[in-house]
């Protein structure tokens, strides 16, 4: 099975169990990447399935963690980041770049977050490193789409292959 056909098959089934139920087969996350030069930052948007990140945050942080809910800890955005600025890393034009998580939104069965890269005029290079759920899910793949130099490109990440490079020379 090709590259392609792979990732047309994990994105069918992502979105299908996403809308069907919230019990899910697949250990899926997706996290769109894309350079804005106009405000020279690199936003990021990472969506995973609530139940696989309550699950992650409970075993690695906190027991009583439950997300999605009116009167959630306040400290789950901080665990989020924490976590999120663990597993998911950037070098860009040959420099290790630290993100700023903006926030979280939940809908459905997904919590999006929000981050940026602040301070990106160009991109000649960027590797992506993203280990999101890898220390939980051994079946975890991580689809990182990404838009960068009015280009658009998609690779699947998981244990075995965390990383991804792009080159704009």
């Amino acid at each position: 099975m090709t590259k392609i056909s792979r990732l047309i098959l994990i994105v069918i089934g992502f979105v299908l169990f996403t809308a069907v139920s919230s019990k899910h087969e697949y250990y899926v996350s997706v996290t769109r990447v894309e350079h804005v030069p106009s405000q020279n930052s690199v936003q990021i948007i990472t969506q995973i399935f609530i139940d696989d990140f309550e699950a992650l945050l409970q075993k690695r942080y906190d027991d009583n963690i439950v997300l999605a809910i009116e009167d959630e800890l306040e400290m789950v955005e901080s665990y989020m980041q924490r976590y999120l600025k663990d597993k998911l890393r950037f070098l860009i034009n040959g420099n290790e770049h630290n993100f700023v998580f903006i926030g979280k939104k939940y809908e459905d069965d997904i919590v999006y977050c929000y981050l940026e890269i602040e301070d990106i005029a160009t991109i000649k290079n960027m590797r992506i490193s993203n280990e999101i759920l890898c220390d939980l899910y051994q079946e975890q793949e991580n689809i990182v789409r990404t838009k960068i130099n009015s280009k658009n490109k998609s690779f699947i990440l998981n244990k075995a292959n965390i990383e991804a490079v792009l080159n704009f020379n």
